[in-house]
């Protein structure tokens, strides 16, 4: 089993950064595709960015391109958001995953963090 716990998370304004970062337990999660979704209030959950284990392959959902930067750190069994030029409507609770298998470049969640807020005021 895989445990994540994600952090970082708080109210800013926009234009301003945060970094998320989540930590994994129970087992390495070097060989996982992993990443970052979040669903605001009303709204169905969404994937905002995604790196396989690898790490030779990323994903950015259009509205983050440019401004999110997906990144892992394998010795330390974490994987990290960096979030700049933060906007109104990036705000909702970010949840951290893991693939449900091992050694794919596109994640399938298979395990779920507990979520991080993320409020940016206007």
């Amino acid at each position: 089993q895989v445990q994540l716990v994600e952090s970082g998370g708080g109210l800013v304004q926009a234009g301003d950064s945060l970094r998320l970062s989540c930590t994994a337990s129970g087992r390495s999660v070097s060989t996982y595709a992993m990443g970052w979704f979040r669903q605001a209030p009303g709204k169905e959950r969404e994937l905002v960015a995604s790196i396989s284990w690898r790490g030779d392959t990323i994903m950015y959902a259009d509205s983050v391109k440019g401004r999110f930067t997906i990144s892992r750190d394998d010795a330390k069994n974490a994987v990290y958001l960096q979030m700049n030029s933060l906007k109104p409507e990036d705000t909702a609770v970010y949840y951290c995953a893991a693939d449900s298998q091992q050694f794919r470049r596109v994640i399938s969640p298979g395990y779920w963090g507990q979520g991080t807020q993320v409020t940016v005021s206007s």
